[in-house]
């Protein structure tokens, strides 16, 4: 089970961790330094592709010079977003005829097929809210 904790800080700010001690800074869309929850579900997908597609080029003998992407995502509404896209920047190494072709092939199979964080998102994926007893 994937878990991380979002909390309030001493500061005012709010701060995601996991149990191996990372931690993530969350704000608004006006606080410098801070990821917003959009741009973290953003990072979530691009970060889920690049760390699937990363080993398993690199496992057909074929690892990337520059391997990176950029997702984005506009609202459509207020609480509602357009289509995610993540675009890719890819330097091939020099002299690799077949990287282009592997690397293409990957990336395709992890976008449909193997990133979670992807799959969550076109999937109806059920999420439930549990809330303390506060009766008194």
């Amino acid at each position: 089970m994937a878990s991380v904790q979002v909390e309030r800080t001493d500061d005012g700010g709010f701060v995601a961790s996991n149990g191996r001690g990372a931690r993530v800074a969350i704000g608004g869309s006006g606080d410098d330094g801070v990821f917003t929850p959009v741009e973290l579900l953003l990072a979530a997908l691009g970060g889920c592709e690049i760390v699937t597609v990363e080993p398993l080029t690199a496992e057909r003998g074929h690892r990337l010079v520059r391997l990176a992407a950029t997702v984005e995502a506009e609202k459509v509404a207020p609480t509602r977003l357009g289509t995610v896209t993540v675009t890719y920047d890819v330097e091939l190494p020099d002299g690799d005829e077949d990287a282009a072709r592997v690397f293409t092939d990957v990336a395709h199979r992890v976008h449909e097929h193997h990133c979670t964080v992807g799959r969550a998102l076109r999937e109806t994926t059920a999420t439930e809210q549990i809330l303390p007893d506060l009766a008194r």
